[in-house]
């Protein structure tokens, strides 16, 4: 059985006979003393003896195909019964005493960022990695979702930075009120970055998807979309 070499100088590769095992020699090529293998050191790579096959007997390559268990329909449904649920107490609630307003906002908020969260991921997730699913999932999109309401409590805050002691009644200006709604949506966008894998642009459509679902929930309130953004009569 003939042995196959290649020399570490040029790389030259070519078969010597089994009786020249372990004997030193000159590449053909390079005339480099290279030093013959052993028999029993060769390495020989085995065809697999059975595996999957067509219909015809052939054997053929076996795929895997990943469930992509990320979109269930079951929740979907869930998240659209609680956003409509929340949006019908709002509308409920409008016009009513302004002390109702609170409870309704903040709670509506920290409800709809988890689900909102994982249901922006179940469509703009990289198709390309092995998505996230079951516990991991629900602890990501809920640890997103929280600091997607939290930006709403830092608005507040740059608002009180940025505007006017009064500014809740006399309202902010147009660039108080933008740049305090996009460092918010900034720091949402990160979140969605860092805990669930989006690209940025992904990442971006999910946080404005949450807040455009909350902006919907103050203006059925009859608030204006951003607090302090006041609108002419």
């Amino acid at each position: 059985m003939a042995i196959n070499v290649t020399c570490p100088g040029c790389l030259k590769r070519f078969q010597v006979a089994d009786q020249h095992a372990g004997k030193k020699g000159p590449c053909p090529n390079c005339k480099k003393i290279i030093e013959i293998p052993k028999a029993e050191d060769a390495v020989v790579i085995h065809a697999p003896t059975h595996g999957p096959k067509d219909a015809q007997g052939r054997e053929v390559l076996k795929t895997f195909k990943r469930r992509d268990a990320v979109f269930d329909p079951l929740v979907a449904t869930g998240v659209g019964v609680v956003v409509l649920l929340t949006l019908l107490a709002a509308f409920l609630l409008r016009g009513s005493d302004p002390a109702n307003d609170w409870p309704v906002l903040a709670g509506g908020s920290i409800l709809l960022g988890p689900l909102l969260a994982w249901a922006g991921y179940a469509f703009l997730r990289d198709s390309e990695l092995e998505p996230y699913t079951g516990v991991a999932l629900w602890l990501r999109a809920t640890a997103t979702g929280l600091v997607f309401a939290l930006c709403w409590f830092l608005y507040f805050y740059l608002a009180d930075q940025l505007g006017v002691s009064e500014w809740r009644v006399e309202g902010l200006e147009m660039w108080q009120a933008g740049v305090a709604a996009a460092i918010a949506i900034g720091i949402g966008t990160f979140a969605s970055v860092v805990a669930l894998d989006l690209e940025p642009m992904m990442a971006f459509l999910n946080c404005g998807f949450y807040f455009v679902v909350t902006v919907l929930l103050r203006w059925i309130m009859q608030l204006p979309p951003l607090p302090g953004l006041m609108t002419d009569a």
